[in-house]
């Protein structure tokens, strides 16, 4: 196992290594909305190299591919790792499963479904992240923590966290959680990258006073940060991922951040994903970004980026073309 940085989760006595490898890139292309996922048999070398490179922190959802990313990620752990206790294992419930008026959301009976339907697809007695992938409005947010920490008590997850949210949101639940005795969520995975910085304006500064990990989901901006801005939809998955478009269209704004961040990384003479995700990991709130990988050297580049120290004029040179977005990512 080559060397890799562990930092514990949030508050928590959970350690997780720097980087977080995202599982949505691996299921069945002809299942669910991701028709750009990698198939097994091409998903399985990044799991070994994963392992290799020290990462123990693998993130999926029920929705990935119909759950078919859980069943890959499930396989290749079992195949690839040392043991189920050498990994932590996240994985996310929300999200339409079935197409029943219980099919989706945050309920109880929704829940209870989901987490044992995940199991079985992961193949393992117990996830150790278990998140709420969005906020259900239709559901109260009291019947939700109450069956996620019967959830934890039944011993099916070890720990709690969200995903996307208004702050509001996230601070009312935290509220609730302490107030009834209630399993606190640990970790808050949200949008966060260097052409979307909202974050920094609530969730962070609350992320930071209450002890909350945070995770952050598209690190590179769908691969944006990756590219010259005039390349950035030269990939499949960028002709296909619909919800990718609509984060990430604004030339005036975006296309400048990624000239920076082009600057640096030549500078560097790395690779401009190594340098996104340095500025990243410069920031002590964040815990471990989810970064995708469908080709070997983003697994590389990612790895790379633990030990990429990024002066604070070229943090300041990074940050200064942002401006303003809509609140986005949340849907």
């Amino acid at each position: 196992m080559e060397s890799m940085d562990f930092v514990r989760l949030g508050k928590t006595g959970l350690k997780v290594s720097r980087l977080c490898l995202g599982c949505m890139s691996y299921g069945v292309p002809e299942r669910g909305g991701h028709p750009w996922s990698l198939p097994e048999e091409q998903s399985r070398p990044f799991f070994k190299r994963a392992l290799e490179l020290g990462v123990n922190f693998f993130d999926t959802a029920n929705v990935y591919s119909d759950g078919t990313s859980e069943e890959i990620t499930g396989r290749a752990l079992k195949d690839f790792a040392a043991g189920r206790e050498e990994v932590v294992i996240a994985t996310k419930v929300h999200g339409r499963m079935r197409a029943d008026a219980n099919g989706a959301g945050l309920s109880r009976k929704s829940i209870f479904a989901e987490i044992d339907a995940s199991l079985k697809r992961l193949g393992t007695d117990y996830v150790d992240l278990y998140q709420i992938h969005r906020f259900d409005k239709e559901t109260p947010v009291e019947e939700t923590l109450e069956a996620l920490h019967d959830v934890v008590k039944a011993g099916k997850a070890r720990y709690l966290g969200a995903s996307s949210m208004h702050a509001w949101q996230f601070c009312k639940a935290l509220y609730l959680a302490d107030r009834h005795g209630w399993t606190r969520f640990a970790s808050m995975q949200n949008h966060y990258n260097l052409l979307y910085r909202e974050e920094e304006r609530e969730m962070m500064g609350l992320c930071r006073e209450e002890g909350v990990g945070v995770i952050p989901w598209s690190p590179l901006a769908r691969g944006r940060l990756t590219r010259p801005w005039e390349e950035r939809l030269g990939t499949g998955r960028a002709e296909t991922d619909a919800f990718g478009k609509t984060l990430y269209n604004d030339e005036a704004s975006d296309g400048r951040v990624v000239e920076r961040v082009r600057q640096v990384a030549g500078a560097r003479a790395v690779p401009m994903a190594q340098v996104a995700l340095a500025w990243m990991l410069s920031k002590p709130v964040v815990t471990a970004p989810i970064v995708g990988a469908t080709k070997p050297h983003h697994l590389e580049d990612a790895a790379a980026a633990v030990s990429l120290a990024l002066s604070p004029g070229e943090i300041a040179a990074l940050e200064e073309p942002y401006l303003p977005h809509p609140v986005l990512g949340f849907a």
